[in-house]
């Protein structure tokens, strides 16, 4: 038998000067310092979003309030209203703009869907007000000056400030039309942005038309506070949609490293640069991504991240569905890439349980598969519903299988055609597949009616509305 000290590469240590001689004394090596945990990305929530919001229109109320001159004559009474639903009008066009600049904060906190959802409402209700503001002012000056309407319409339009308002609510129409549904299915994207972008140039000819008017015009200090608003509007809006995304390019230079196929018509794209860390992007948030190459650096396609970010590569998985995204297929190495985000809100923030069940649908799965990856939890305490039409359609299925080994996580496919007889989304087969359905968090995203329809049969099986976290990213 070879015994330690009868093994020829053993050597006997010399004995050191300790306290204890038959003990050597070990080196101590000094203490390292714990990691630096990441900043918390600043979050604005949702209802202190409406908080604001609310208390702007009304300190809007309080400002007509104070330079109302009550009185029974109509068309005082019509001017009155007027100037209220124009300076409401002016506030509301402020908001809109506030929602779609891309502030960090309010994207992270309120999620892009969610913004455009509100941003879409809000155009509404601003279009009422500016038409509201027109018949009311139209009529005040018809009867003012003992004219009818057609003769009272052109004499205001001969003042410089109203057609200039004139010409931003034609502009702001045109927005309105194209974003309809039904109208904007038809567009091409580049079309429907280049539209849209008319509303910048209807705000500023809208400035111009409030500050010649009684309300604004009337004092220094509501002059001052009115440009102080716009002036503060357009500052995010150039910090945050263009000065952002251009130092990001230049310090990241984000280049796309690999193509890789994932099965019929989708590819991940691994995209390299240098810190990325310092985008600090977390699972289930998305970047809008311009490629530089022909066909594709003129739009800003949102796609989600499918993979934790890791060794300064961002991944995202893309499913060939019109021009755009197929293109995305033949995207070569080197390719130069501008990201603006990371933005969404289906993160881990949300979470508010200890189960949690992602239910993803198509190509929905990518922000949930980064998701299932990061979730911290137990054994047990994920799982992962995949709804597919068949096999072949599933993707990352060997990723999704082998997170799961590891974390000893449930994952499921729910493979079947939309149509078919039974639906594996019912509320009876959902509690089946996750028994203590009503105590989860449920992070969805997939087909927008895949979604609706499945938060519909989570409602009906017990989940809180406020526990069912989605996110729109076509919408976004």
């Amino acid at each position: 038998m070879t015994t330690e000290a009868s093994h020829p590469l053993y050597v006997p240590l010399a004995p050191l000067a300790a306290p204890r001689a038959e003990e050597p004394r070990r080196r101590r090596r000094p203490p390292v310092p714990p990691a630096a945990p990441p900043v918390p990305a600043l979050r604005l929530a949702p209802g202190r979003l409406r908080t604001g919001i609310a208390a702007g229109a009304g300190g809007v109320g309080l400002l007509w309030g104070l330079q109302a001159r009550p009185s029974a004559r109509l068309d005082v009474l019509f001017a009155s209203g007027a100037h209220l639903t124009g300076l409401l009008a002016g506030y509301g066009v402020l908001v809109l703009l506030l929602l779609m600049a891309r502030v960090p904060a309010v994207e992270h906190g309120v999620g892009a869907d969610r913004l455009a959802r509100r941003h879409a409402l809000g155009g509404r209700y601003v279009l009422g007000l500016i038409a509201a503001h027109g018949v009311l002012a139209l009529c005040g000056h018809a009867v003012h000056t003992h004219a009818d309407l057609f003769t009272a319409a052109g004499d205001l339009l001969s003042y410089g400030a109203i057609a200039a308002a004139t010409a931003g609510t034609a502009l702001l129409v045109a927005v309105g039309i194209t974003s309809a549904r039904s109208v904007r299915r038809r567009l091409r994207h580049e079309t429907w942005r280049a539209v849209h972008l008319g509303a910048l140039l209807a705000a500023a000819l809208g400035f111009v038309h409030q500050l010649a008017g009684p309300d604004i015009a009337g004092g220094l200090l509501t002059r001052w506070l009115w440009s102080l608003a716009h002036a503060l509007v357009a500052v995010l809006l150039v910090w945050y949609r263009i000065v952002v995304p251009v130092r990001a390019a230049l310090r990241h230079d984000l280049r796309v490293a690999e193509v890789r196929d994932e099965g019929p018509g989708v590819v991940s794209v691994l995209i390299r640069g240098r810190g990325v860390d310092h985008l600090r992007a977390e699972p289930g948030q998305f970047f809008r991504w311009r490629f530089l190459r022909r066909g594709l650096w003129a739009t800003a396609l949102p796609f989600s991240l499918s993979a934790p970010v890791r060794d300064d590569t961002l991944r995202i998985t893309v499913k060939a569905l019109g021009d755009h995204t197929r293109r995305v297929r033949r995207l070569r190495p080197g390719t130069r890439v501008l990201a603006t985000g990371p933005f969404g809100a289906l993160t881990a923030h949300r979470r508010t349980r200890r189960k949690v069940l992602l239910l993803a649908g198509g190509v929905g799965i990518t922000p949930l598969r980064a998701l299932f990856e990061t979730l911290p939890g137990g054994p047990g305490d994920v799982t992962l519903l995949y709804r597919a039409p068949d096999a072949a359609s599933v993707v990352l299925r060997e990723e999704l299988e082998a997170i799961a080994r590891e974390r000893r996580a449930a994952l499921h496919f729910l493979l079947g055609p939309s149509d078919g007889s039974f639906d594996p989304l019912a509320p009876r087969a959902l509690r089946n597949l996750v028994p203590d359905l009503a105590a989860h968090d449920v992070y969805l995203c997939g087909p927008p009616a895949m979604a609706r329809a499945a938060t519909a049969s989570l409602r009906r099986a017990g989940v809180p509305a406020a526990r069912i976290h989605s996110e729109d990213f076509d919408r976004a």
